[in-house]
């Protein structure tokens, strides 16, 4: 690992607040005993799928009525339902820098006043920081990254750089580069009648462009075929594959043999190819015989574009989208998958996609940094041993700004805004709301002003957490002169 990185001595698991001397010493004997322990001695492959812009109600095994999804409702019966589990941000390139890093993009640079990365930025995400990717590469793991990366476009922030052998896939979002066709009237149109012409993004392999405009129509089919492939070329050796759909994400594209194949329509025909491919990555691993050595795991980068009505999805019970600090802007449908070593089940407690890292390094006996603060926590001895989840809080920042705090199952709000609507009213709260997510998971009864110890504990987590805190200079604010 480069040592520009960081020590890499021991791995550093977080409660919340400060690390003290206990946990260090705890963590230490932890991952002394996974290293050496039976399973994790064949060094499991990992693979992660990531959505764009799913909505927590989008699956058919988180209840959705109409959109078919065999192979994920399959997915979820034989691994587990995570029902509470988080991601780092509301929008795509915040959350996708806590996924790969393990901390909270307020942590990274990766969040300011510029909500993601645009094809004018010049940031992205610095060396400094140490990726999955990285950390894996140190026990001997082949890694890829397939679909879209909204972590920096330029040479020196793409995958091929942050610890990943190879890249194929575009490097932000498949709205941005548009065309202004002179046939299209209006975004608006053009989003409500896609044709991918009308927008100018490349796809990618390694930093070579290899196609411009990106054929959307195909995308999820190649990036499957492309993650085959990886899988059976690295069957031989432990392997990480991050598998990053830049769909539902508007606008919808899907493959001739998924249109108008689902009662939902296109935004339906999108998630059921989705789901198509989950199926051949896991049939891949079972007919190649890894799957009992293979820990996957299926999440989104946010909620559900509300604003694009019928082109976007649904949060389902949960409030709001894409874009807030409600439930529905955080909250994604999360399954694990690992035959012979995950119990079935549905699992309640709190889990977040910043988990990953930690537990990915666990199971790998990789370590990871102790010269800066992790946000992860380890969720293998929930996966395996149906022990409680250490993560007990989860902050939910919008840009820069600390907008909800979770403690246990009550959330308090400190600021709230529905965004991308008319009225997109910011409104701070003193005292904060209160809502208590395992009896209302859809925010909508206020009881802070019967538990007002409640709050108290909790703006001693918000004391705790920003005393430690020190923000860089944003990467996302960073863009060519006009």
């Amino acid at each position: 690992m480069n040592k520009k990185k960081g020590s890499t001595i021991l791995a550093n698991r977080r409660f919340s607040g400060s690390l003290t001397l206990a946990i260090v010493l705890f963590v230490s004997i932890l991952i002394n005993s996974c290293t050496n322990s039976p399973e994790s001695a064949g060094q499991p492959n990992i693979v992660i799928i990531f959505c764009d812009d799913l909505g927590y109600g989008d699956l058919g095994t988180f209840g959705h009525p109409t959109i078919r999804t065999p192979n994920l409702d399959k997915m979820a019966e034989e691994g587990q339902k995570w029902t509470n589990f988080y991601v780092g941000a509301s929008v795509c390139t915040p959350s996708r820098a806590a996924l790969i890093t393990g901390r909270l993009p307020i942590r990274n640079g990766m969040c300011g006043n510029r909500r993601v990365l645009f094809p004018n930025s010049i940031g992205g995400l610095q060396d400094s920081e140490v990726t999955i990717a990285e950390a894996l590469k140190t026990r001997g793991y082949s890694t890829t990254c397939v679909g879209k990366w909204h972590l920096g476009h330029l040479p020196e922030y793409l995958p091929t750089n942050h610890g990943f052998d190879s890249y194929f896939g575009i490097p932000y979002s498949n709205d941005m580069d548009w065309a202004k066709p002179d046939n299209v009237k209006d975004w608006k149109h053009a989003m409500k009648e896609p044709e991918y012409e009308y927008w100018n993004v490349p796809l990618m392999r390694n930093e070579e462009i290899i196609e411009r405009p990106a054929v959307q129509t195909t995308i999820t089919k190649r990036y499957t075929e492309e993650s085959v492939k990886f899988i059976r070329e690295n069957k031989d050796q432990p392997f990480f594959l991050y598998l990053a759909h830049n769909l539902p994400h508007v606008p919808l594209f899907t493959s001739e043999a998924f249109q108008d194949t689902s009662l939902r329509g296109l935004y339906g025909d999108v998630i059921e190819e989705i789901d198509w491919s989950v199926g051949q990555v896991l049939e891949t691993l079972r007919t190649e015989g890894l799957a009992e050595n293979t820990m996957v795991v299926f999440t989104s980068d946010n909620g559900p574009w509300l604003v694009y009505d019928q082109h976007g999805g649904s949060a389902g019970l949960l409030r709001d989208g894409k874009g807030t600090t409600w439930e529905g802007g955080m909250r994604e449908p999360t399954i694990f998958w690992w035959p012979g070593r995950i119990q079935p089940g549905v699992v309640t407690d709190m889990g977040s996609t910043m988990d990953l890292f930690p537990t990915a390094c666990i199971l790998a006996g990789a370590d990871f940094p102790t010269d800066r603060i992790m946000d992860g926590v380890d969720l293998s001895q929930t996966l395996f041993n149906e022990e409680p989840g250490l993560r007990q809080t989860m902050f939910y920042y919008r840009r820069t700004e600390l907008y909800a705090v979770r403690l246990g199952m009550y959330k308090a709000h400190f600021i709230t805004k529905t965004v991308y609507t008319k009225n997109d009213t910011l409104i701070h709260h003193d005292p904060p709301l209160l809502f208590h997510l395992g009896e209302d998971p859809s925010e909508k009864y206020n009881i802070a002003e019967d538990h007002p110890d409640v709050i108290a504990d909790i703006m001693q987590e918000v004391e705790r957490h920003q005393a430690e805190l020190v923000i860089p200079e944003s990467q996302l604010d960073r863009k060519k002169p006009q």
